[in-house]
Order: C-alpha cells, then structure tokens, then sequence
C-alpha cells in the first residue's frame, strides 16, 4: 500500500489534526512546540500537502509518539504475515525518502522494522526523538550513508550496523549513491 493518493493523503491530514484536537492544541501552539509553521501545519491538516520526514518527525516529538503512530490509520490492523505487497509505504519526494513499514508496531509487540530509502545526494535531519531512550539498530542493505547521532558521526556501507539509544538529534546522509537500510526499533 503506498500513502499516495488523495484519499490516503485526506486520511493522513485527518488522523493528524485529530491527534492535535485531542492533545487540546491549537495550530499556533502546535507550531511553537513543533518548531513547523502555522501555514504548513494547516496546510498538511487540509490534505494540501503532504507533510516532510522532518515534519512527521517534530510533530512525533511533540506528541512523544513514534512515527508510525503518526502514519498508524493508514496501515492495517495486527497480521501474524505482513505480506510486502500490504506493507504501508509513504514517501516524502522532498527528501527522496521512502518509508516501508516492514512490521508495524502494534499494542502487544513492542518491535518495529522500517525499511528506508534515501537517494543519492540527501539529508534528513531529526532534532529530537519522538521517544528519548528508544533503542534503535540500523542495517544497511545497500549503498552507504553518514549516520550523526547526538553529534558523533557514522559511516555506514552495506552490510554494516549501528546501534544506538537515542536522546537528541539524528541526521541521515548520502553522497553519490542511494541507500536502502533497515532500522529496527524497540
């Protein structure tokens, strides 16, 4: 399933102000938590556009929720099999990002597989987590890409891994080449 069409992105802008209505925020105290602006909160909200990585990832900070959470009325509900074909997939074309929700997290499992796309020549970059303390392992599949975690700098090549807990800022980058990787996050 990939977060593509107009009715995805109307589900996405709904679940989203919801989750603002029930945090009791208004738009403009969204902004000055998420550091995003009013204009682009209401825009995302009215399904105009489709929110960044980074976007997903203050709002996911404010809410002390993980991504997923955020993308979570877009997937379906617990299956022992997530077939490849029914992995929920949204892709953020700003940053040449895909997200592929190997395993979404559900009440009762606690782990989660994301597989990530970034092409070549990008950088994404999280000011904080969505939750502090959570473990996180990335294996890189293919390509290479510069992990910082915290301000300590990582160079990963296929076949690598990097594990972390992570409290502050993470910021992803390519150079040359796409990379395809997987981050499991308990």
């Amino acid at each position: 399933m990939r977060f593509e069409t107009s009715s995805e992105t109307t589900r996405l802008a709904s679940h989203l102000r919801d989750l603002r209505d029930r945090h009791g925020l208004t738009l403009a105290r969204l902004a000055d938590r998420s550091g995003v602006s009013r204009a682009s909160l209401s825009r995302i909200e009215n399904a105009e556009v489709s929110p960044t990585a980074e976007t997903l990832g203050r709002l996911a900070t404010v809410y002390a929720l993980p991504m997923s959470h955020l993308l979570g009325p877009l997937e379906q509900g617990f299956q022992p099999v997530m077939r490849r074909a029914d992995q929920a997939v949204w892709q953020d074309p700003t940053h040449g990002f895909e997200r592929r929700s190997v395993s979404p997290p559900n009440g009762t499992l606690s782990i989660e597989l994301i597989e990530g796309t970034l092409e070549a020549g990008q950088r994404i970059a999280y000011d904080a987590p969505a939750i502090p303390g959570q473990e996180h392992h990335v294996y890189v599949l293919s390509g290479e890409m510069a992990i910082t975690v915290e301000g300590t700098p990582h160079r990963l090549r296929s076949g690598d891994c990097l594990r972390y807990v992570l409290f502050g800022e993470t910021v992803f980058e390519t150079s040359h080449a796409p990379c395809k990787y997987v981050i499991a996050l308990s």
